[in-house]
């Protein structure tokens, strides 16, 4: 249950920071420019942008490594436990 939740979580971060990342505006102007300039300075401000939009990649980063570490986690002691269990199938063969 834990796993599945958490996966859901992952997958909804995951698609927050693409969402972010291309929102900000690169060299070329990137996906926030198609809006137009002045629509961006409209809902952002002026520079308030660069700032809100840096500290929204960096929660979500962190979110998204933080999720990504802990089903990495999870996936390993789920192995550890089937080598467990076939440890013991072999000491203990069925009929």
């Amino acid at each position: 249950m834990f796993h599945t939740i958490l996966s859901i979580f992952h997958v909804i971060a995951c698609f927050f920071l693409i969402l972010v990342v291309l929102l900000q505006q690169g060299k070329g102007g990137g996906l926030g420019a198609a809006f137009g300039s002045a629509a961006t300075r409209q809902v952002f401000g002026g520079r308030g942008a660069g700032n809100l939009l840096t500290r929204l990649t960096a929660i979500s980063a962190a979110i998204f490594m933080t999720t990504s570490v802990t089903l990495a986690y999870l996936a390993s002691t789920g192995d550890k436990t089937l080598k467990e269990e076939a440890a013991e199938l072999e000491k203990h063969p069925a009929p």
